[in-house]
């Protein structure tokens, strides 16, 4: 762009046109063009002075100053006095009719003439300041689309890390990791993939891109399917072995409407391009339940259950299937169950109806010497508490009088004994329980948050977790390092964080989405 003796007019079309070519703002090229033009004035003029240009967006005329601050001398302002940037109440009359202390004076200068060295520093401070302008643009665009597909062109690709070019704008890359596996790209194949992260950088935005997030096979599907994308139907949830397996559970509150088939198409039409986008990835399109046993039930497809048992405390699920189910509903490798327990968000176990009642009878044994240890009962009466269906000394300590009097063998008496024993019990346990934790150094805010069993919390206190704070201060994954996966998935150590972040620091559950995106 070349603005030495140009017309007025000619000049703002050519800023007008910069701005469209390099989609930024009109006033960024202004403001470019006038530090570029106050460059070259202080080349003329001097280093040491204050010189800025303006030009007029109306009529494109340019104006070139210096400033000077005015003061009351040289001593009211000690070392900081300069010279070339400011002047005395008397200097400053020379330019203004009423200087008073704290004004700016402007001396107004000639348009600096353009010389072809001149000329060159100005188009690199023009070119710099746009190209700044062009990646701050570009960053935030598609700082905007995080959660987006976009569509690409595989530029080049490193130790099996894609390089993709997207509509000549930006440069995209796919890890390694974030590839599904068994996939193999190509230079110039045109490949989708979602936007996961973007990030500042001196060439321009980095923009992270994955194919393996259930995100991406959610956008799919939104895509493929006019009722998703429309809302009357929902997807509540994705899990995915990229390349392998998937599942997909979605609603709708339209009685009249099949979600599953809608989503499926007729003989598929609508799931086979997600299925080939995904590089033959199988789905399962699951129906969504509010019951989490139907729910789970609904995961486990295509095993067939015979019957559910579900522990809302704990948040698992015993499933019960056929000898002939077992291997399908566990699936390969545990694939299918472990899908399952990542679309629920439940703790799944599969066990056949022998090892359920082997477990059941455990189960019993177990309750039994609960309650003759903790009562101190003998086993028939303990084992008629486990046949009424308790299962815990709370249950006992807290249950309506009634319902103990009402068990076969029992009466008034009893029950109270019972009761008392129960609470008893628990008041002994509860005051171990603290004082454990207070020679662990453990805070009564962590030792009552009620939001995980006890034992775990005895345990996070043993790994130096001694406060509500320290464990709102964990990342996910820290916390099931500390405590293993066999103890607390990822899935369920986010929910405690976002709880005991909720309770610490008052932080939302929105929040936290927002801090972690």
């Amino acid at each position: 762009m070349s603005f030495v003796s140009m017309p007025r007019q000619d000049l703002l079309l050519s800023i007008d046109s910069l701005a469209s070519e390099k989609q930024i703002d009109r006033e960024t090229v202004f403001d470019s063009l006038e530090i570029a033009i106050a460059k070259i004035a202080k080349h003329k003029y001097g280093e040491e002075f204050n010189i800025i240009a303006n030009i007029d967006r109306k009529n494109g005329s340019i104006h070139v100053k210096r400033l000077f601050e005015v003061i009351e001398s040289p001593e009211s302002v000690g070392e900081e006095y300069n010279p070339f940037t400011m002047l005395t109440v008397t200097e400053a009359k020379k330019y203004s009719k009423n200087p008073s202390v704290g004004d700016v004076v402007e001396d107004p200068l000639p348009e600096p003439e353009f010389g072809r060295m001149a000329f060159q520093t100005a188009r690199q401070i023009m070119t710099a300041r746009v190209r700044d302008a062009e990646k701050g643009r570009q960053y935030e665009e598609f700082k905007d689309n995080i959660g987006d597909i976009i569509s690409g062109v595989v530029k080049r690709i490193e130790f099996g890390n894609v390089f993709v070019d997207i509509n000549g704008k930006a440069e995209g890359y796919i890890k390694n990791t974030e590839l599904i596996p068994g996939e193999r790209l190509g230079v110039d194949d045109r490949v989708r993939a979602l936007i996961m992260d973007v990030a500042r950088s001196n060439s321009g935005p980095q923009i992270f891109l994955t194919r393996t997030h259930p995100l991406f096979m959610e956008k799919l599907f939104t895509q493929e399917v006019p009722e998703i994308y429309e809302g009357v139907i929902k997807i509540k949830s994705v899990a995915r072995a990229p390349g392998s397996h998937a599942k997909i559970a979605v609603e709708t509150q339209d009685p009249s409407i099949d979600a599953v088939g809608m989503t499926v198409g007729i003989k598929g039409t609508r799931i086979q391009p997600v299925i080939n986008e995904c590089h033959g990835e199988k789905i399962d399109v699951i129906l969504y339940s509010e019951d989490p046993a139907v729910f789970i039930v609904n995961a486990m497809q295509p095993a067939k259950v015979a019957k559910i048992i579900v522990d809302e405390d704990t948040r698992g699920a015993v499933v019960v299937v056929n000898e002939d189910q077992q291997s399908l509903a566990i699936g390969r490798r545990g694939q299918n169950v472990r899908l399952a327990s990542q679309l629920t968000g439940w703790n799944i176990d599969v066990l056949s109806e022998a090892e359920e009642q082997e477990r059941r009878a455990k189960e019993v044994k177990e309750k039994t010497e609960l309650f003759m240890t903790g009562l101190d009962v003998d086993e028939m009466i303990a084992h008629l508490l486990v046949s009424e269906g308790f299962r815990t000394i709370e249950e006992v300590a807290f249950v309506e009088l009634k319902e103990l009097e009402n068990i076969e063998g029992f009466n008034a008496e009893l029950a109270v004994e019972l009761q008392s024993r129960a609470k008893a019990y628990l008041e002994k346990i509860e005051k171990d329980y603290f004082e454990e934790g207070h020679k662990l150094g453990m805070s009564d805010d962590l030792l009552n948050f009620d939001f995980i069993k006890r034992p775990i919390i005895m345990k996070l206190g043993a790994a130096g977790i001694k406060t509500l704070s320290d464990l709102a201060d964990l990342a996910s994954d820290e916390l099931v390092e500390i405590l293993g996966e066999e103890t607390m998935s990822h899935r369920l150590a986010g929910r405690v964080i976002m709880k005991a972040r909720e309770i610490a620091f008052g932080i939302t559950v929105a929040e936290n989405e927002e801090e972690n995106r």
